[in-house]
Parts: structure tokens; sequence; C-alpha cells
């Protein structure tokens, strides 16, 4: 295969995750709207390999489903027993049941921080070099704790990865690492696994001892250095879990930022890697954009907005939302206090305002839900008014039911519409009204009890009470005063 088209890529993605101490499978944790594993899956597809196989083990029921829902694709490879990463490797080779001919690639599950152009250059240096194996390595100014690179002086060849607590005082001043990522001649690789020993401290198949093994049969071991050593950090913990998510978070807003996007406040910004934006998108503080969010150009989103699954049209305005699964269209503005449900969609230039709760609601270009409603399974036609405080009557105890509220209506306030019911084109809706009957274009509705005054009720009721003494004071005063 050529370097852009590796023969496989293995992911090594059996391990427990003890130091998560989560009953989650440590590689299925998330950061920016994906697993884990998902990350590196997504940064290995991007080499476009022949095969992708991933190892699985603990839990391997459930990151299979995992795997299954994100990628059909990849192809499963089940280590019974974690008997070392050399042993996952030859699972791996297994389960595609064939010689492998040309490069193989090996990655680490939980390296979520990877990205496909790292494994792409370290797959071309592999093929240029002819190396036997290429190890990804990285320089840190700390490498405490690290496999140390050792280097041939003349050729640069890898001669030796020494592990901290085995290296010499001039090992350990080495700032050159290992990041347990490697690309193998594949036949090559078949052949050393099976030379792979047991007589170690854990009774393990190390991966690392083929690096010996075909060094010791006279072929060349080299590297290739990532330009940023954060790529290959591993996560073993929640507080590292954290770390990944703001260094990746900040790289996607940077990205975000240098096509022409405004973030006023990264510090306080969070985006997912399926968001989108245009050119001239705003985003303020306090701002999360999950999912497949989509922020077009002009549009302002925030500050304190959480948009999942949300496409927000040109110069439309989101203001302190929660929103998911909808849809804003061009100059709508929303906000602030608003809740957008699942099936909302806003046409051009309409308005859902301050405390509004919409679901399943189609709102058409022009039309308002200015105050203190819920509009829920309804269509709204074009430049119709929704009064304060109404409610869309959708469900019966037993069933949902649809109100339709037709074009250039005028809705009073507090009006309760039981569905379903359609209001129709041009029609209004008196304050106050339990709209129940459908209502025709051009009629006013009227659903409401007469109103009748008892004189002298809180005299004969209330004696004595602060409300009769008011009442009492304002009989007595002369007509025309206040």
């Amino acid at each position: 295969m050529s370097a852009t088209r590796p023969a496989a890529v293995v992911v090594l993605a059996a391990g427990e995750g003890t130091r998560m101490k989560s009953a989650t499978p440590k590689v299925l944790h998330e950061i920016c709207g994906r697993s884990l594993v998902g990350h590196v899956v997504a940064a290995a597809r991007e080499l476009d390999p022949e095969h992708l196989v991933v190892v699985v083990g603990h839990a391997r029921e459930q990151v299979s489903a995992h795997l299954g829902a994100i990628d059909a694709e990849v192809r499963t490879a089940v280590q019974y027993e974690q008997n070392g990463t050399g042993h996952a490797v030859r699972m791996a080779l297994e389960e595609l049941g064939q010689s492998i001919e040309g490069t193989v690639v090996v990655v680490c599950g939980d390296t979520p921080l990877l990205t496909g152009a790292t494994l792409a250059e370290l797959t071309r240096t592999h093929e240029s070099d002819r190396n036997a194996v290429t190890v990804l390595t990285a320089e840190i100014a700390d490498s405490t704790g690290y496999g140390r690179i050792v280097r041939d002086d003349v050729s640069g060849a890898v001669t030796a990865i020494v592990e901290h607590k085995d290296a010499t005082d001039a090992q350990r001043a080495i700032r050159e690492i290992n990041s347990g990522v490697f690309a193998f001649d594949g036949a090559l690789l078949a052949d050393a696994l099976g030379k792979v020993r047991t007589d170690n401290s854990q009774g393990e198949e190390y991966l690392t001892d083929v690096l010996g093994i075909l060094r010791e049969a006279g072929h060349r071991v080299g590297a290739s250095l990532a330009g940023d050593f954060r790529e290959i950090l591993g996560i073993n913990n929640r507080v590292q879990l954290a770390e990944a998510r703001r260094l990746l978070n900040d790289r996607l807003l940077e990205r975000a930022m240098l096509a022409g996007v405004t973030v006023v406040d990264p510090a306080t910004t969070f985006v997912d890697v399926q968001v989108t934006f245009e050119q001239d998108a705003v985003v303020l503080p306090g701002t999360q954009l999950l999912g497949a969010t989509h922020v077009a150009s002009g549009a302002e989103v925030g500050p304190n907005a959480r948009l999942t699954n949300t496409v927000v049209g040109r110069g439309a305005r989101v203001d302190n939302t929660v929103s998911y699964d909808s849809q804003v269209g061009e100059g709508a503005t929303v906000g602030p206090y608003a809740y957008l449900r699942p099936g909302t969609r806003l046409g051009v230039k309409a308005k859902v305002g301050t405390y509004v709760e919409t679901k399943n609601a189609t709102i058409g270009d022009g039309s308002k839900v200015p105050h203190l409603s819920y509009v829920g399974d309804a269509t709204i036609g074009e430049f119709s008014n929704i009064g304060a405080a109404s409610v869309f009557v959708n469900y019966d105890g037993e069933a949902k039911h649809h109100t339709t509220i037709g074009s250039h209506c005028r809705t009073g306030s507090d009006n309760m519409f039981v569905a379903p019911v359609t209001v129709g084109d041009g029609a209004y809706t008196a304050a106050g009204s339990v709209i129940t009957k459908d209502v025709p274009p051009g009629s006013l509705a009227v659903a409401r009890g007469q109103q009748r005054n008892i004189e002298g009720w809180v005299e004969r009721k209330r004696p004595g009470s602060a409300a009769a003494q008011a009442a009492q004071a304002a009989a007595e005063r002369p007509a025309g005063e206040n």
C-alpha cells in the first residue's frame, strides 16, 4: 500500500482503565462530542486504510456496539485475556486472517488528541526510510516517567527504547520519548510477534519487544517526531480527561477563529468536533455548541446558550437559550431564557421570546411568540402574533394532538388552545379565552365567562379587614378624587 493508504490500522482498546474509577469503559468516555476511541478511529480513517481493526476486551460487548454505531466498517478483534500489547496486535492480525503486505499502523485507543496528519507523516516516514518499524516520538520538556528514545548518532536510527527506571543519567537527559504508536512492515511484524516471549515481570507479550527482535535481525528501526507532544497524551484518569478536553476545545476554537468566527471568550466557550461555522458568526461568552450544530454567517449565539444539533440561520440571534434538534431561521430571534425542544422550526425573522418553550412546532416567517408561552405540536403560519401566557394544550393524557394557527392571526393573552383545533387565517382570539373549537378565517373568537360584579361582597364577607377598610375609604371620597 502507499503511504496514504496503509494496509491496516490496529487500535488497541481492550484495557479496563481502572484509574478512571468508572462503570463506563475508559475508551467510551467522551470529550468534545466523541468517545476517546471514536477520536482515534476518526484519525485512523483519515489514512483510508484497507483494514481498520479495533482490539476489544474489557466490556467488549459495550465497546463493540459503540464502534458499530460510529463506524459500521470497523472490524473488532477480541482479546479475551489482557496478555499484553503484543498479544493484542497478534489477535488483530488473526482477525484479518491473512498475510498483511504493506504498512500496519498501531495506535492506542485512549489518545484522542492524535491527528490524522501526524499518522500520515508517520506512515510517509516509515516508507520513505524503508524501516521495518517506525516509532512515533515526541520531544517534551520534562520526560520523567517516559520511555526514552536512544538513536544512533550517525544514522539517526533508533537503537533502543529505555524505560525511565532503567535509564542512565545520560539517557534520562534525553527529551525524545516513546508514544506507543508505531508503523510496521506487516509481514515482518507477523513474523516477529511469533518470537515475542513472556519471561518478564508481568508475564505478558510486549509489542515493544518486536523492535529489538527486528533490530537484532538486521532491520532498521526508525522514528517520526510528532510536531506537538500533546498529541500523544493518553488518558488514564478524570484529571487527564479534563486536560485533554480543554486542549481539544482550544484546538477547535482556534480553527474556527482563524476561519473568520468571532469567539469573544474562548475560556468559557465549548464546542464539539462536529460543530460547523460560517464566516462572521459570533459566539458570546458562556456558550456550549454541541453535536452537529451549525452557526451561519452573521448569526450571534449567546451569551449562556447551549445548543445541541441546532441550525442557526444567517443573521439570527439566540440569547440565553437551550435548544435541541431545532432550526432557527434567517434573521430570527430567540430568548432570552427560551427552550427549543426537538422538532422546533423557526422561519425567517420569526421570534421566540422570554420564557417561551416550544416542541415539535413550526413557526412561520415573521410570526412571534414573545412571552411566557408553551407551543407544542403546532403549526403557526406567517406574520401571526401569539399573546403572552398562551398554552397550546396538546396532551389529553394518552395522545398528543396538533394545533394550527393560520397566517396574520392575532391571539390574545392568556389563551388556551385545546388541540386538535385550528384558527383560520386573519382570525383574532380574545384575551383569556379557552379555544376548543375551530375559528373560521377573519373571525373573532371569545371563549370566556361574562364578568359579574357583586357589590359590597368584601364588607359583608370580610368585615374589618384591610380590604374592607380600603373599600370604605374609597366610598367616602368625593367623586373625582383618587
